[in-house]
């Protein structure tokens, strides 16, 4: 059985079809950030209660997500995958209906558990599918799909609250989501080099209880807490700020602060290069330093610097996150898709706790609270990766140990 190669009608179908999972998947699961204050209002609930609509989902995901991929080594990748999407965007069109904010928070714990399928084995599919001179464009294209539907996901999801409301704008995200999962079932091909295997449980918890043991895994791990919990900070409430005088902004352009993400893209590529040349550690410093001036800078009243803020604020994060991340591929010994699935449940985690508490600093005290727990968040960062300096060798400086 031959692998899938580049510029086969084969492959073509597998990068649309993933580049569909992967904007379903995040459209989806991010597709409450820019509804906020519409649920603020609505249901007459605090900015961190509104939160949670956020928080149920990416902490459910992160748990579900250390054990699906080992559950798709029994059931095999697609079958799991469609199962995920097709699950994920029948709730996405069932919470437009909710009669209550109980009832929502309902709808989005079972989407976190139901989302978590693709994320944590599309990746596996396409080591096993792609040939490997094929494999960086797929991977690269398959990332893309992930951040365009969380972007496009956001930025639609404010037109059409703007035009119509909050329920019309999730249900459709979700007959979108169910488009893509057709076209998904329908187009990627299925595995051919996959072999299944027993579900060993035990095995899967000695392999997390070993990594928790590692202290520069830990700091890795500690670093993605902070990150996530920074960033979904900053996303989730600059909304109420400036929806509310003296800026007024309407959702549509509030939807807009999105298309941000976009700087990441970038950010992301040229911070691992640099890396490259002067050492991961010291980038990831930088990186840091760079997210801590651009919260700041949003603290100023002119709304220019404040979107600029955020911007370099958006280009720190990717940078700080694709430098952590892909660290913990070289200081993981043994099973390393294990040591990144627990670095992606610190930074859900991260994203959950950091996400809801900052509603609360938001509440007592307004924008300068949201940024002042944000800038303890970067500190604690900086910390661990100093503490990380004298646990672990940089893996980019030369004579480092290559694990």
């Amino acid at each position: 059985m031959s692998y899938i190669r580049k510029g086969t009608v084969a492959f073509r179908k597998t990068n649309v079809a993933l580049f569909f999972g992967g904007f379903t998947t995040f459209a989806i699961m991010y597709s409450t950030q820019p509804l906020l204050p519409e649920f603020s209002r609505d249901f007459q609930i605090s900015p961190a209660v509104a939160s949670l609509s956020l928080s149920v989902t990416t902490i459910a995901l992160a748990i579900s997500m250390l054990f699906v991929g080992s559950l798709s080594e029994v059931r095999g990748r697609k079958p799991l995958m469609v199962f995920s999407l097709s699950t994920s965007s029948l709730l996405a069109v069932l919470t437009a209906f909710v009669p209550n904010y109980h009832f929502l928070l309902i709808f989005r714990v079972l989407q976190g558990l139901a989302l978590a399928g693709l994320p944590a084995v599309a990746m596996a599919y396409l080591c096993e599918e792609i040939e490997p001179a094929s494999l960086g464009i797929a991977m690269g294209l398959y990332i893309s799909g992930n951040s365009v539907g969380g972007m496009s996901g956001r930025i639609i999801i404010g037109m059409l609250t703007d035009y119509f409301n909050w329920r019309v704008a999730l249900g459709s995200i979700g007959i979108l989501s169910i488009l893509a999962s057709v076209a998904f079932l329908f187009l990627l091909p299925d595995s051919q080099h996959f072999q299944p295997r027993s579900f060993e449980i035990g095995k899967l918890l000695k392999s997390m209880a070993n990594h928790l043991q590692d202290p520069g895994l830990l700091c890795l791990y500690g670093i993605g807490f902070c990150l996530m919990g920074s960033f979904v900070t900053l996303y989730n409430y600059i909304g109420y700020q400036l929806m509310a005088p003296p800026y007024s902004l309407s959702q549509t352009l509030v939807g807009w602060i999105f298309v941000l993400y976009i700087v990441g893209t970038f950010s992301s590529t040229w911070m691992g290069r640099l890396a490259d040349i002067h050492g991961r550690r010291q980038i990831l410093w930088i990186a840091l330093l760079i997210m801590a001036s651009g919260a700041a800078l949003t603290l100023s009243t002119l709304l220019v610097l404040k979107i600029l803020g955020i911007a370099i604020f958006t280009f720190g994060f990717f940078g700080s996150h694709s430098l952590a991340s892909s660290w913990v591929g070289y200081q993981a010994i043994h099973d390393k898709a294990q040591a990144s699935s627990l670095y992606l449940f610190f930074y859900y985690v991260g994203s959950s706790i950091g996400g809801t508490a900052g509603g609360t600093f938001w509440s007592a005290f307004g924008w300068g609270g949201v940024i002042s727990m944000i800038l303890c968040f970067l500190l604690l960062a900086l910390l661990l990766s100093l503490l990380l300096n004298s646990l672990a060798p940089d893996p980019d400086t030369p004579g480092a140990p290559k694990h």
